[in-house]
């Protein structure tokens, strides 16, 4: 298997008839799986799943049984995943599965010891202005470059997946994989992907400001930790 794309669907039951339709694009260029990770949702995901999997050979269902955070999913659906390169993108299809195509070109091009994210644009000008904040902080406080770091889809190696010692099960997954990537001093490419509206739902955490101030706490708190165990 060349490539596993994770995608954690919690609560996207509306969504997922034309996820699929879209990963299907993906599956079908060859030796590529998709990995849809059940994380613990409460409506009918897992129903929906069941019912269209079937049409979708190429892509699976991983059951997480209690959701336990966004990057438990993706933990749950990385470990179960049989490709050489690894990656993961969300379910609500603000950004598109097939951009992970456009990754995969970068594997070809420069040999499996890099780190690839996607470059959003497109999105409203609040949000944007949010990540330049949140980028800039990382940055100072870790010493290291950062840019756009909840950005998808998020690509690697195998090896660089096993390097991994005690991931967060939070939203913070993003900030320690790129992270561990800057410490690996592997080389980081990025590439642009259209940002758009959530095809059915809301956002599970960038609801209002309120939420917004939750998820910087948290990061903020797991960033700490991180500078903690750069110095030790």
């Amino acid at each position: 298997m060349k490539f596993s794309l994770v995608i954690p669907c919690y609560n996207e039951a509306k969504n997922l008839p034309l996820l699929l339709e879209r990963c299907k694009a993906v599956a079908k260029q060859g030796q590529i799986e998709v990995l849809l990770v059940d994380n613990g949702s409460t409506d009918d995901t897992i129903r929906v799943l069941q019912d269209l999997l079937p049409q979708y050979p190429s892509c699976k269902m991983v059951r997480v049984e209690k959701n336990q955070g966004y990057g438990f999913g993706i933990l749950s659906g990385l470990r179960a995943a049989q490709g050489e390169i690894l990656g993961w993108t969300h379910a609500d299809m603000q950004t598109d599965p097939q951009d992970a195509l456009l990754g995969l070109k970068l594997f070809n091009d420069h040999g499996h010891s890099i780190f690839v994210k996607g470059r959003r644009f497109g999105r409203p000008l609040a949000d944007t202005l949010f990540t330049i904040g949140m980028s800039a902080f990382e940055t100072c406080l870790l010493t290291k470059p950062f840019w756009d770091i909840n950005a998808q889809p998020t690509m690697f190696s195998r090896q660089f997946f096993e390097s991994w010692i005690n991931p967060p099960h939070d939203f913070s997954l993003d900030l320690y994989a790129y992270y561990v990537a800057r410490t690996q001093n592997l080389k980081v490419y990025r590439f642009p992907v259209l940002f758009g509206k959530r095809a059915h739902g809301v956002s599970h955490w960038n609801v209002n400001w309120s939420a917004k101030w939750k998820f910087i706490r948290r990061t903020i708190k797991f960033s700490l930790q991180l500078k903690k165990n750069l110095h030790s």
